[in-house]
């Protein structure tokens, strides 16, 4: 059985990876177990750094804010601003601060900078997304920005007779932002305003702004650049997804939690399929979010399922969407110590590699019909591999040890 294994481990390459694949993929996930380990990041930034100069992918999408992602693609492709704000403003959860996401971004301008004044040609840049909502943990951001952005991009190029609303309107329903991001209203839905009459109201304006985004695009398509069209198009998807989301917060069912962590999914999926129209893209966030099966977690000691975005992208695009795991094997600083030789980290952790890329389907196959079982981390923060999703996965990237991640 080891000999079998180690016959499908590979050294961590975008080669290997993908020779995994039946092709060149629209959109490639690259999972990650845990959050704002450098050495995973560093490992997703040389990947990056080889599928751009092997493979022909020019952009990467990380999971942050969709909205505060186009500060980041502005000064990757153009120079706008400087390093530290764009760090500061344009990658959400205080991912900003990594160490090596600082050095993606870096790296990603110096390669769009050549010697002459006007840098690479537009078809050659590479570019930088967030495909997450402008959501954290204790609330969701209010829909104001996105409302606002798409209402003045159509009132700027179509009849301002064909408009739903005037921007003041927009402004009046809206209100304070504070009224929207309430934290409070994460663990008590009474206090937040997304069923008040008016965000019902909010939504259906939302609903026919896009409605008028879609219908004018014969127009819109003459009347705009590609790039600004494909804001306005984020700006609808973003407005319509916070409002929902906003919906759901408000709701007092036993369905509330399971509809939050889908409506997110959801938003994610769509910002991704977006993306995947310039294809191809190297997506990087967390497993569960890009597996192509379920997934499931425990809140208030309730078990919530949903179709995570990877599972969605992969209905629509099927071979085109191809999915890598990343798991590890010990994360000292956080408690995480060698895995039991009986889990499938375990049978990875006795390879002589310090990290290797293994073909999932292969090794699910090589297990049998009983797989390993289950390893439990001690850290709420690291998730371990289920082996029962092995074969769901086109590969498993497997890092042996990961040290204390490093600051900027």
């Amino acid at each position: 059985m080891a000999t079998d294994i180690k016959d499908t481990a590979r050294a961590v390459e975008a080669a290997a990876v993908m020779g995994l694949l039946p092709g060149r993929p629209r959109l490639l996930a690259l999972g990650e177990p845990t959050h704002g380990e450098d050495a995973l990041l560093d490992l997703r930034n040389e990947l990056f750094r080889q599928l751009v100069e092997e493979e022909g992918y020019r952009t990467i999408a990380l999971e942050s804010d969709c909205v505060a992602g186009l500060v980041v693609d502005a000064y990757v492709t153009s120079g706008t601003g400087t390093l530290d704000e764009v760090m500061e403003r344009g990658i959400s959860h205080g991912w900003g601060a990594f160490a090596a996401n600082r050095e993606l971004v870096r790296w990603m301008r110096a390669h769009n900078v050549r010697v002459d004044a006007d840098g690479r040609p537009a078809s050659e840049r590479l570019r930088f997304a967030g495909f997450d909502g402008p959501l954290e943990i204790t609330h969701a951001a209010s829909p104001r920005q996105a409302l606002t952005a798409l209402h003045d991009y159509l009132a700027a190029r179509v009849d301002a007779d064909l408009l739903p609303c005037t921007a003041e309107t927009l402004d009046r329903l809206l209100g304070t932002d504070d009224r929207w991001t309430d934290p409070a209203a994460m663990t008590d839905p009474s206090r937040s305003v997304g069923r008040s009459a008016e965000a019902g109201e909010l939504r259906l304006l939302a609903d026919d702004l896009v409605a008028l985004l879609d219908a004018q695009a014969p127009h819109l398509n003459g009347a705009a650049s590609r790039d600004d069209r494909d804001r306005a198009r984020l700006y609808g998807r973003t407005a319509t997804g916070l409002l929902r989301y906003h919906h759901w917060m408000a709701d007092t069912s036993p369905a509330r939690m399971t509809w939050l962590v889908g409506v997110r999914d959801q938003m994610m999926a769509h910002n991704l399929l977006a993306l995947a129209e310039r294809g191809p893209v190297l997506v990087h966030a967390q497993n569960a979010h890009l597996q192509r099966t379920k997934s499931s977690m425990r809140m208030g000691g309730k078990p919530v399922e949903w179709w995570s975005a990877g599972a969605l992208v992969n209905a629509r695009l099927g071979e085109e969407y191809a999915f890598v795991a990343t798991a590890l094997g010990t994360m000292r600083h956080r408690g995480v110590d060698t895995p039991p030789p009986d889990t499938v980290e375990g049978l990875l952790y006795a390879l002589p590699e310090d990290r290797c890329v293994v073909d999932a389907p292969r090794l699910a196959a090589l297990l049998g019909d009983t797989p390993p079982a289950p390893r439990v981390s001690p850290w709420f923060g690291y998730s371990p591999l289920d082996p029962a999703h092995l074969a769901d996965s086109d590969g498993v990237v497997f890092v042996k040890d990961v040290p204390r991640t490093r600051h900027r």
